[in-house]
């Protein structure tokens, strides 16, 4: 089995993979989807796979919505009974195994999942078994996976203390850590400062979605008020960086920069970022397909990454995007000109970035990670 949004071929499918920004609801299998709307009764915008995905990815227009985020209710609204929660943790795990990922973090809004009775603890508990499970499958079939659950709170709801609660009740073998996700524009990082102080007084890890859709400010406050340990996309960084005193603009900043990324100048905010080595969770394809920048060529991957900012690279959601590891790994070598010494630098970065104990991160890097790229051929 391969994942369904990569080439069978592809080399690059047998390097071992770290993966930090994943949604579990953007990643379900069409099939998967049309199998437990017809269990619940439920309907869908259509009834072939391929269509579907189509629909979510945006290549099929109708039927429309308002807002990219609506989607993500028809997938959740899938995923409100144990069952169906347990199963989609567990195809997620074989997803990620058969695309070479030998550690991830999946996030996901508790919140969501409430809608038929469950409990936010019974939620928790569903996704544990079916990551479990998964992991156990991975395993068997020859392909070891670690993945661990990150609990969201949302910017546009007033839970994320009560999320934040939760994720220290829950905090261990698969609650890795912590993530506020949500419509960014309008709503601040600074209305969910209590949730991240919690959490750092139970010591346990966050990060947050900033910098996606909104810019430098809200970076700013993400980093300075909150204090989150990663940045969810964090692209719009770009923007308090400098080309003959101008700031540079996220939709034409590679384009403007072109050779000339001797004469950047980086403003407070974006030499903080760099230079503690927060951790950027770039996501290339969503972006690209987001209207956050106008196709791969226009990213500003390569261009952070040449600047020394700390760049992981992410599928976001798979299924929605129409993504995988692999195929944003190979878009970054035909579009950037990544080589392996690329490659391997993203992924450990990711490793390091990783909501793992030490021990476990640097065991992840020396034993698996740097060996299986010994051999890469692109």
């Amino acid at each position: 089995m391969y994942p369904r949004w990569a080439d069978a071929g592809d080399p690059l499918l047998a390097l071992p993979k770290v993966t930090l920004h994943d949604h579990l609801d953007g990643s379900l299998r069409p099939e998967t989807m049309l199998e437990l709307a017809d269990a619940q009764g439920q309907s869908l915008p259509y009834a072939d796979p391929d269509t579907l995905a189509g629909w979510f990815q945006g290549t099929v227009a109708e039927p429309v919505v308002d807002n990219w985020d609506e989607k993500f209710g028809v997938t959740t609204r899938l995923m409100q009974d144990p069952d169906s929660i347990v199963r989609v943790a567990h195809e997620f795990v074989l997803d990620l195994a058969a695309d070479g990922v030998v550690y991830g973090e999946t996030r996901w809004a508790p919140e969501k999942h409430v809608g038929k009775g469950m409990s936010l603890s019974e939620t928790v508990e569903a996704v544990a078994a079916g990551l479990a499970s998964g992991e156990q499958a991975a395993a068997a079939a020859g392909r070891p996976i670690r993945v661990r659950q990150l609990l969201c709170g949302m910017r546009t709801s007033d839970l994320s203390t009560e999320i934040a609660k939760l994720t220290i009740q829950h905090y261990g073998d698969s609650v890795a850590g912590f993530d506020v996700a949500g419509v960014e524009e309008g709503f601040p990082a600074s209305e969910h400062v209590e949730a991240c102080r919690l959490l750092e007084a139970a010591n346990v890890p966050f990060t947050f979605h900033t910098g996606e859709h909104d810019g430098v400010s809200s970076i700013a406050s993400t980093v300075h008020d909150c204090h989150a340990l990663r940045l969810g996309h964090g692209v719009r960084i770009v923007e308090d960086i400098f080309l003959d005193g101008v700031a540079l603009d996220i939709r034409s900043a590679v384009a403007t920069v072109g050779s000339r990324i001797d004469s950047l100048t980086l403003g407070p905010l974006a030499r903080w970022v760099r230079d503690r080595r927060i951790p950027l969770e770039v996501c290339l394809s969503s972006n690209s397909k987001g209207n956050v920048v106008d196709g791969w060529a226009n990213h500003p991957l390569g261009l952070l990454k040449a600047l020394g900012f700390t760049v992981t690279m992410n599928p976001d959601n798979r299924m929605m995007s129409a993504t995988s590891l692999t195929r944003d790994m190979r878009r970054a070598v035909e579009t950037f000109g990544f080589g392996a010494a690329d490659l391997l630098e993203v992924t450990r970065n990711a490793a390091e970035a990783a909501f793992l104990p030490l021990a476990d991160r640097t065991a992840l890097i020396a034993d698996v990670i740097e060996p299986g790229f010994g051999d890469l051929h692109l």
